[in-house]
This record gives C-alpha cells, structure tokens and sequence, in this order.
C-alpha cells in the first residue's frame, strides 16, 4: 500500500519578494507550511542579506526549476569603496583597505573589463563545493577556501548612482553563476581602493520579475485571515520563457502522460527541433524534445495529486 504524502496537492510558481536576513532555505519552509504542501523548492538561492526576486516552486513546478534557474538575473547592487571583506559583503571582517576613491570617470572606464564572459573567482564564504563540502561551511570552520577561477557570463554592468565618494550604485545582468559580491571585489581591486557589497536586490530570475512579486507578509497575513491562497501562484509553465508551446489533443495528451512520443501535425508543427512542451486544455503535459516532427518526452506532468 502506498504511503500518502504529508500536505496538499499544490502546483504552480510564487515570486516571493524575500525579506532581508532570510535564508532561501528558511523562506521554502515557511511557505511550505503556510500553503501545507507536499512539495517546495526554489529557483537560485538569495544570500539572506539580499532582498528580492526568489521564485518557489510548488509541485509539479519543481519540474520546470532547472530552466529558472538557468535564466537571466537582474541585481541592484550597492558597493562600499575603501574595504575588502572575507565575505565580501557587510557581513565579513575587513581583510584590507584602501584609501583612494575613485572618480565617476574611473569607474565608467573599468566597467567594460566586466561585461561579456569574464573568469571569476567565486566568493570564499559562497555555495561552491570544494571536494564534496560548501565553500562557506569551510571558511565558517576557519579552513582557507581556494577556489578555481571559472567562466561566467555578463551581459550589461551599469552605474546607477553615485551617492558619495564612498559608495556607488549598480545594476548588473547576468547569467547563471555569477557572484555579484565577486564583481564589487575585483572591482575595488581594479580601482586600488577595494571594496565589497552594503546592499544587494534582485529585480528578475528570468521571466519572473517585480512586477508580479509578492511580499512574505502578505501571504502569513492571507493565511492568517484563512482566506484562499492559490491566487498568489502563477502557472507551472511560467518558468518556461521562450520555449516552443505546442497544443496537442486528449489523446496525444494522454500518450505522452504515459512516456510515449507523438507526431506534431497542422499548424502547431515545428519547422526546427529544440525544446518544447506540450499543452492540453490549458494544461501542460509535458516537456521536451522536438526531433523529426515528432515530440519525445523527457519530463511528465502529473497533476493528480
């Protein structure tokens, strides 16, 4: 006999707007005890100094996470000059300083050196695994975390703002893997006054953005008054951008609920292969792969409970 799932059935995507000093960790159970879901997940992890933009997955959802994860981020970012952090951040110990600043000129002359794919060194205090173990549980224990240089993509770095000698304000777009505490690093080192990251926001993870954010408070204040909370998620395929929708009918529905393959016929037919998913009654079905006018599944929704 089959073991029954602790919580409901819950499918679909929230953009919860994280609150700061919140771990991404601890924003997942939250949520999953206020929706009393059977299963949670979250698209890229936010440093709890960071506030902003944390998709979570719910159900079904949790399918889909990897082509959140993997899409463009957006961060606002605010760097204090003249200090370098162990963490990189206003959470570390100073580890050096310097007392020059930098002028607006300088700054707009060293931002190209950070578009496009650079090689960075990933903060010590960061997620990266060093021989099976979190790079920040090593520092935490005192170990000195070396880690490799590795290939991130970014695609536009801009001054935002210049409050006073000491700080200034950015807005970075990126791809996966990139450490914004990194990028406000080399960027003092760059500029010899070194410096590290005060305030840090993300604005969008791929297709999820501000716009359709929600703030922790006015869901536990929902949950509190006992009223519905599914109009607080968005469709599981949400995370799925750009990728080829094609509707297909019950019965293909059905075969590639079963794994099966199906011929892609009339107007929704492929002209290339790639990625796609499958849609039915306005429902998604399924993901995968357009080859040969045909679509194989690789991943199936099952929204039964």
């Amino acid at each position: 006999m089959a073991r029954r799932k602790k919580g409901n059935p819950v499918h679909g995507w929230l953009v919860l707007d994280k609150p700061f000093e919140m771990t991404s960790t601890r924003a997942v159970g939250i949520l999953k005890r206020l929706f009393f879901a059977q299963k949670v997940g979250h698209a890229g992890t936010l440093d709890p100094l960071a506030t902003g933009i944390l998709p979570i997955a719910f159900g079904e959802a949790t399918k889909t996470v990897p082509f959140a994860v993997d899409g463009e981020k957006v961060y606002r970012f605010t760097v204090r000059w003249g200090a370098e952090t162990a963490t990189d951040d206003a959470e570390g110990e100073v580890v050096a300083t310097g007392e020059a600043r930098p002028t607006v000129a300088d700054i707009e002359a060293l931002l190209p050196q950070f578009v496009g794919e650079i090689m960075q060194v990933p903060p010590q205090f960061s997620a990266v695994k060093v021989d099976g173990e979190r790079a920040y549980a090593l520092a935490r224990d005192g170990e000195q975390v070396v880690l490799e240089a590795r290939p991130v993509v970014i695609d536009e770095l801009r001054l935002i703002d210049v409050p006073d000698d000491d700080t200034a304000v950015f807005e970075a777009r990126c791809g996966k893997g990139t450490y914004v505490r990194a990028i406000a690093r080399d960027m003092g080192r760059a500029l010899g006054c070194r410096g590290h990251v005060i305030a840090l926001r993300r604005t969008r993870v791929g297709p999820f953005s501000e716009e359709n954010a929600v703030g922790l408070d006015e869901i536990e204040d929902a949950a509190e008054a006992g009223e519905d909370l599914s109009p607080f998620l968005l469709p599981v395929e949400m995370a799925l951008g750009d990728i080829l929708e094609v509707n297909v009918s019950p019965s293909d529905a059905a075969n590639l609920a079963q794994g099966r393959s199906i011929l892609i016929r009339g107007r929704d037919a492929p002209v290339l292969g790639g990625a796609a998913y499958a849609m039915s009654k306005g429902q998604i079905v399924a993901l995968g792969e357009i080859e040969r006018g045909a679509l194989h599944p690789t991943r199936v929704f099952n929204f039964g409970g």
